[in-house]
């Protein structure tokens, strides 16, 4: 897989476009690289994130560096193999026309930025913000579950001659007010997430075992809806609960900083390992009460620790000695791609060192 480094959204395609408008890049930490090179062909498979990191040195800012605003960003335009995204150093721009090409003044032409009709078939061949093959597991299946969110969900009551556990084509009974869904996924209660730094639980995650879809719901005189097993990839069975399928993920991922300051802990480590490395996928005990939202880019640091000073006076009596307090040291950034109310997914992202649970996560500097 290649280094994220040099990986970009869907959202953003035109969005390099979007330079030609934007004007010289002004912040330091959107600040082209030093051998930034003058020209990148698009090919199949690099995301937008890898061609902005192609120019610039933290690739996750491009909207600032485009002056995108929330509405553009949630605008889809679109960037295709065989493209050229062109730098131009006399202006500081990014676009894909050729620099020197524009009015005679050295600008470019303005290319003004629309919704445009689409096809499903051009819209397929458009690259991607980042790769969806990683995260597509986590966009669908596991799940988040906030306090008592699974206590009034539909459960599975019972099943056809009583089997204990379910598969494919299996016909089961299910008790719970629908809402008019006739498709869920069922899940079962799992793991319990705590803060790294209080130790409270915020949440449980829900383990996926398949999807089932209506039969024939409940008439009067009957207590349940029937179900069949659509899909399982675990044994399903009684007690086990239902939540409507979503709806199809969005990939519309254009990297930003947090809409306020937040200063988050990697709470756990998808898969149950220990330590993490790119590409993989953590919790953070923080969420959109504490402003994140998708396509959030956090700061990932190990936790500074106190060590003894060597060099110290001795404390009262000559008992003890000094502290010092060494600074959190940066080796990192994630990736937020779903957000539940006190927790979100986040992706790990071109990091020097192994990430581990209690690992700070906070807004960039």
């Amino acid at each position: 897989m290649k280094n994220f480094s040099t990986v970009v959204t869907r959202a953003a395609a035109a969005v390099l476009v979007a330079c030609v408008v934007a004007g010289p890049v002004q912040a330091a930490e959107c600040a082209f690289k030093p051998n930034a090179p003058d020209q990148h062909r698009v090919v199949k498979g690099d995301t937008l994130w890898d061609i902005s990191g192609t120019f610039l040195e933290h690739p996750w800012c491009w909207p600032q560096v485009w002056g995108m605003n929330r509405d553009e960003i949630r605008n889809p335009h679109w960037i295709y193999p065989g493209q050229i995204v062109y730098f131009d150093r006399k202006t500081g721009r990014l676009s894909l026309n050729k620099p020197g090409t524009g009015d005679g003044r050295g600008e470019p032409p303005l290319l003004r930025l629309s919704p445009q009709v689409r096809s499903a078939g051009l819209e397929n061949d458009a690259i991607e913000s980042i790769p969806a093959g990683v995260i597509e597991p986590y966009l669908t299946q596991p799940l988040i579950i906030e306090k008592n969110q699974l206590a009034s969900a539909p459960r599975i009551a019972a099943s056809e001659e009583n089997r204990v556990y379910l598969g494919a084509g299996d016909r089961l009974y299910v008790r719970g007010e629908l809402n008019g869904a006739t498709s869920f996924q069922v899940f079962r209660p799992g793991v319990a997430l705590r803060d790294p730094q209080t130790r409270a639980v915020l949440a449980h995650e829900a383990t996926y075992v398949g999807t089932v879809s209506l039969v024939k719901a409940a008439v009067p005189g009957v207590d349940v809806h029937t179900f069949t097993v659509s899909s399982s990839v675990s044994e399903m069975g009684v007690g086990d609960r239902l939540v409507p399928a979503p709806p199809p993920a969005v990939r519309n991922y254009v990297p930003h900083a947090p809409q306020r300051p937040v200063d988050a802990r990697v709470m756990s480590i998808y898969s149950g390992v220990t330590h993490a490395g790119q590409s993989q996928v953590v919790t953070v005990n923080r969420g959109s009460i504490d402003g994140l939202d998708v396509g959030a880019v956090l700061q990932l640091y190990h936790f500074g620790k106190t060590v003894p000073d060597p060099e110290g006076r001795k404390g009262f009596l000559g008992i003890g000695r000094s502290t010092i307090k060494l600074p959190d040291e940066q080796y990192g950034s994630l990736f937020i791609f779903r957000v539940f109310g006190r927790v979100s997914y986040g992706l790990i992202m071109q990091v020097t060192a192994p990430v581990e649970v209690g690992d700070v996560a906070k807004s960039p500097e």
